[in-house]
């Protein structure tokens, strides 16, 4: 096992237990929400369990497997149904079989200064593999769980009710530091250090830093400002306006910026402008998000302008800033070289020092991991499968026949974009990500075949009525 201690192992390994009580007594989606969901909030990070030639056993992978067994057992065979062949299926494909196609152009050993990287090859190819598979499952989990447009409302409602519980547990570290991972599992992945702010301490929890977990509550603040707008039940009864003061105050508390942005975001888009308009905000979040390595390839990215921004705002966020522009830079020349396919794992897709041989790069954003390690397209076959269910959303959306689902839909669309988004500066991606984009994927297409259906109805109608009014033919004499 890596890192951790026993505690650590046990809870990894007892999570089928709570799986299965789970599904034994909820219903299929709400048993679902919470296997994925728990085990992103409660299992340790950072801690996983290694056998050769299989994926991690972690926190991402057991919830998974567990609700893919779940979902298996009591939909009677409902994943097997038969999926129309579509971009989705494509896009899944091309993330899962390349990272193969990455092993076996990347054989060749690398020599920099005194450091020396191996090359990967089919055995790497197949352990990548099964890792994308493992990961993925909560997103084809998600797509045929949720094939109605009611579930919108159990999605935000689980968020909502799952960000108002961890809440409890982020005010605890935000008052005697983030230490509960480390009492309880024995490992924290997050420096102690990096966690400090303005005087204070970011929360943690069980999660891998402080800007994973409040970007978690963000989405849980999205989740309550789309159900109070859509005035639908709330979780635990609570009140729309004091739950959404409640968890801004939380996340001001957190001292991330970026949660703090989509926090407000969120409230003026949704408070002042029509789902349709907040959908369109939506679709321009995931183009920023799926052109941002040709912008930043072509230098069109406004680079300068938000360092001024940030200036004016705080010089050491500013300078943070910069920084992430510069590693951003060296990174992408080198990732460059393999455009396509990228260098493959195990430090291959970073830059090392010529003379030393020492690791001179740090990456933080997700795309640029991607990019590096599996290349231009593993990055769109990734963030194309995340971007495409807010581009189905966008044209789903006049589908639905009541004002409150538009709204819950495009709340639900805005946490998947602004998902998308926040890969950009961290790496955040889990298989809650997956499930969400899964849930509104499934969402959307529920809502074009219920179109369809409602269409076709009125037509049949109209035929049966015409045929009931024609004369009868005249006998021949």
């Amino acid at each position: 096992m890596t890192n951790g201690n026993v505690f650590a192992a046990i809870a990894i390994l007892a999570w089928p237990v709570v799986a299965f009580v789970l599904y034994a007594t909820r219903p299929l989606p709400q048993a679902t929400l919470w296997t994925v969901l728990g085990g992103f909030l409660l299992l340790p990070a950072g801690v996983a369990i290694k056998v050769e030639m299989i994926p991690a056993i972690d926190k991402f992978s057991v919830p998974n497997l567990c609700a893919l067994v779940g979902v298996m057992a009591m939909a009677k065979g409902s994943l097997r149904a038969r999926v129309p062949w579509g971009v989705a299926e494509f896009l899944l494909i091309c993330l899962v079989v390349s990272p193969l196609v990455t092993s076996i152009l990347n054989n060749d050993v690398i020599v920099v200064g005194g450091r020396v990287l191996p090359g990967v090859g089919p055995y790497d190819g197949v352990s990548a593999m099964l890792s994308q598979i493992f990961l993925l499952l909560s997103f084809v989990v998600g797509r045929r769980v949720f094939r109605q447009t009611p579930a919108i409302d159990a999605i935000l409602g689980t968020t909502l009710a799952a960000g108002l519980l961890y809440s409890l547990l982020m005010l605890f570290e935000i008052r005697f530091s983030p230490q509960l991972a480390r009492w309880i599992y024995g490992f924290s992945p997050a420096s102690f250090a990096v966690e400090m702010r303005y005087g204070g301490f970011r929360p943690v929890v069980f999660m891998q830093n402080g800007l994973t977990a409040a970007f978690f509550l963000a989405t849980s603040f999205v989740a309550a400002v789309a159900l109070g707008q859509a005035r639908a039940t709330m979780p635990m009864s609570v009140r729309p306006g004091l739950v959404q003061i409640y968890l801004g105050a939380v996340i001001v508390l957190c001292k991330s910026a970026g949660a703090l942005v989509y926090s407000v975001a969120a409230t003026v888009m949704m408070r002042w402008l029509s789902p349709r308009a907040q959908m369109r905000l939506a679709v321009v979040c995931v183009l920023i998000g799926l052109c941002y390595p040709m912008l930043r390839f072509t230098d069109q990215f406004p680079t300068r302008l938000l360092l001024q921004a940030a200036a004016t705002v705080n010089q050491e966020r500013a300078d943070s800033l910069a920084f992430r522009f510069r590693e951003e830079e060296q990174l992408l020349s080198h990732a460059a070289e393999r455009m396509f396919f990228g260098w493959g794992r195990y430090g291959r897709n970073r830059v090392y020092s010529e003379e030393s041989g020492d690791d001179a790069s740090v990456t933080d954003g997700m795309w640029i991991i991607t990019l590096g390690q599996f290349g231009l397209v593993g990055f769109l076959a990734q963030f194309g499968l995340l971007s495409l269910p807010v581009f189905r959303a966008y044209g789903a959306l006049k589908r639905l026949p009541t004002r409150g689902g538009r709204i819950m839909l495009a709340g639900l669309a805005m946490t998947v974009a602004f998902s998308v988004i926040e890969q950009l500066p961290n790496a955040s991606i889990s298989s809650w990500t997956w499930l969400q984009a899964g849930a509104l994927l499934g969402i959307v297409e529920a809502a074009e075949r219920e179109d369809r259906r409602r269409q076709t109805i009125p037509r049949v109608s109209r035929q049966t009525k015409l045929v009931a009014a024609a004369p009868a033919a005249v006998p021949a004499a």
